[in-house]
């Protein structure tokens, strides 16, 4: 009876040091998971810096007048804030456009001055610029994205 009572003793022992473990994993999991997230958006946002920012401005406000053809037929680079259209496109849309370049994505003579990066950058640097992007967006308008962008799948 005696052993039987320490083998109770013990599983409740087990069970309880577990049970105060799970939170304290958990926890450490979902910290990682935000931690690799916030590694990729500051990883974006150098990229972003080096690659970008030259023509869709280092606030993303993108050039005077984007909505209208300039005299060479051709949009002005967009914002990529709020502002703009951006967050009405698909994550896959948006990958495609920087890595294969306007033109080549929308196709039929399309004129863009937006280039394909994926001879520059890794499918993984592109994500990250794009995850920058997509952090400087209010709730509001990354939760519409990440819903087209769920669809579109």
């Amino acid at each position: 009876m005696a052993s039987s009572e320490r083998r109770i003793a013990e599983r409740r022992r087990i069970a309880a040091l577990s049970a105060a473990a799970l939170p304290v994993v958990a926890g450490s999991v979902w910290l990682g998971g935000r931690w690799a997230e916030g590694r990729q958006v500051a990883q974006g946002r150098v990229l972003y810096d080096t690659h970008c920012a030259s023509c869709h401005g280092a606030d993303l406000r993108g050039q005077p007048g984007w909505q209208r053809p300039g005299a060479d037929g051709r949009l002005p680079a967009p914002p990529h804030d709020a502002s703009g259209h951006t967050w009405h496109h698909d994550d896959a849309l948006l990958f495609r456009i920087t890595r294969d370049g306007s033109a080549a994505v929308v196709g039929g003579g399309y004129e863009s001055d937006m280039p394909g990066f994926g001879g520059l950058l890794s499918d993984g640097e592109i994500r990250a610029v794009l995850a920058f992007i997509r952090s400087t967006w209010p709730e509001r308008e990354r939760a519409y994205q990440r819903e087209i962008s769920r669809q579109a799948r």
